[in-house]
């Protein structure tokens, strides 16, 4: 409308000059033709009388465009002429718009709501393992997988190796054929020796197996053959961990042994503190600096592998056997423990200083603990009696996701080697596979992407 009557007063001024033009136009013509001077190309002459009439038709477009401009419609004007102007008018500008260029509007696609940043998180198993004869011994820890991606798996007497990859299954051994437990079998009424515990080499090509009778075995997995036997516990080994060459081993009677597997004498330290069966145990991230070990007495010891003679801390706040040992891969002076059925606690420990930092109440029994550094959680297995598993977001130990499916408590968790699955043995005499950690694949495309670093680059000019 502004536009409009921007045009309409232009026209008017010029309209004004033009007529005051032609009016000196035509006295001078006028004076010419009285002088006698007039001739060829003489100039065009408008009388008065057209010329008011002229300013009678530009006063009624001024009107016309007044009032249509009150009334937001087309006015007439000498019967033809209109005024037209929009009806509705083009909306306000956002406040916060600030635009450099001055664009007001854009006819680009519509803003969206932005994506939910929440994940999908899978709580149901992505493969089920059957376990037939799977101890249900709340203290041994009978499963573990290694880096190679093969699961050793103890049911009973028998040692199996699942292959995660193919799927295929092979036997390790059978103790039952052992001369020895056949003997040990005849004296203890049919009872022979079983597998109390199983763990892997860092490497994954050698695995350690304790047994009932007190004895550590080390099998090459790969040629399926018995490297050792390292005797010296009195009762079974619940529990075994890797610290590069030194083997840890606990025992029902809660005596910790450090084995040195490169040498005849094996055997290279004693650790004295428990008073129960020794149930969980972990050497710390950092290269083992820090051994710490669970037990029946309802106590976590930590220990320096350097000086063995005493434990460092010695930490009392369960109420109930702990069995789930597991040190925080990004802060290696970070331990998550859990209680068993009389405290049901997670508790989290600053190994420097042995002070309790966070606490909290599952509502069940934890038989096991693992962190995930690229999703900053962790996920725990409950026994009585809820018999799933939980997801947590770390540090705010805000819950994730329940995973249900287990029909009795579940004995033992352990994570693969990609860190995406882990695995869960219950007394259901099933090994279930879930994924609470999917890999990220933009993030491996940014890593795969990433130009290799060059030495010259590194060097430095003296």
């Amino acid at each position: 409308m502004e536009a409009a009557s921007h045009y309409l007063l232009n026209s008017t001024a010029a309209a004004a000059n033009s007529t005051s033009a032609t009016g000196n136009k035509e006295n001078s013509g006028n004076k010419q033709e009285n002088e006698g001077g007039g001739g060829e190309g003489g100039e065009f002459v408008v009388d008065q009388q057209t010329i008011q009439q002229r300013r009678k038709v530009m006063a009624n477009i001024i009107l016309s465009q007044e009032s249509a401009a009150t009334t937001g419609g087309a006015s007439a004007t000498g019967g033809s002429d209109r005024i037209l102007s929009f009806r509705t008018k083009a909306p306000a500008p956002d406040e916060a718009h600030i635009n450099s260029q001055k664009v007001l509007y854009s006819t680009g696609k519509p803003k969206t709501a932005n994506a939910s940043k929440e994940r999908h998180i899978c709580t149901k198993a992505d493969r089920i393992l059957d376990a037939p004869e799977f101890f249900d011994d709340f203290y041994l820890n009978l499963i573990d997988w290694s880096r190679n991606n093969h699961m050793a798996v103890a049911l009973y007497d028998v040692l199996y190796i699942w292959n995660a990859v193919s799927g295929s299954i092979v036997e390790l051994f059978d103790k039952s054929k052992d001369p020895a437990s056949q003997q040990n079998a005849n004296q203890d009424g049919g009872i022979g020796d079983y597998i109390s515990s199983v763990s892997w080499v860092k490497e994954g090509n050698i695995v350690a197996v304790g047994d009932s009778n007190g004895v550590v075995e080390l099998w090459d997995v790969k040629h399926s053959k018995l490297m050792r036997k390292m005797r010296g516990h009195a009762s079974r080994v619940a529990t075994l961990d890797w610290n590069a060459h030194v083997l840890a081993s606990g025992n029902r009677s809660g005596t910790i042994h450090l084995h040195d597997v490169r040498v005849a004498d094996h055997h290279v330290g004693t650790l004295n503190g428990h008073t129960q069966e020794v149930c969980g145990m972990k050497w710390s991230p950092d290269q083992g600096k820090l051994l710490a070990s669970g037990s029946n007495d309802n106590q976590v010891l930590l220990w320096d592998g350097r000086n063995a003679s005493a434990p460092v801390h010695t930490l009392t706040a369960h109420q109930a056997a702990v069995k789930a040992v597991s040190w925080c891969p990004w802060q290696p002076k970070t331990l998550a423990t859990g209680g068993g059925t009389n405290c049901r606690n997670i508790k989290f420990w600053n190994a420097t200083t042995g002070n309790c930092v966070n606490s909290v109440d599952t509502g069940s029994q934890v038989s096991g603990i693992v962190w995930n550094e690229e999703y900053k959680e962790i996920i725990t297995a409950h026994g009585f009696s809820r018999y799933q598993l939980t997801l947590w977001k770390y540090p705010s130990m805000q819950k994730q996701a329940d995973l249900k499916g287990h029909r009795a408590r579940i004995l033992l968790l352990v994570p693969s080697p990609d860190g995406t699955t882990v695995a869960s043995a219950a007394a259901d005499e099933t090994i279930r596979l879930w994924i609470p950690w999917p890999k990220n694949e933009k993030k491996e495309e940014a890593k795969k992407s990433k130009p290799p670093v060059s030495l010259f680059s590194q060097q430095k000019i003296r």
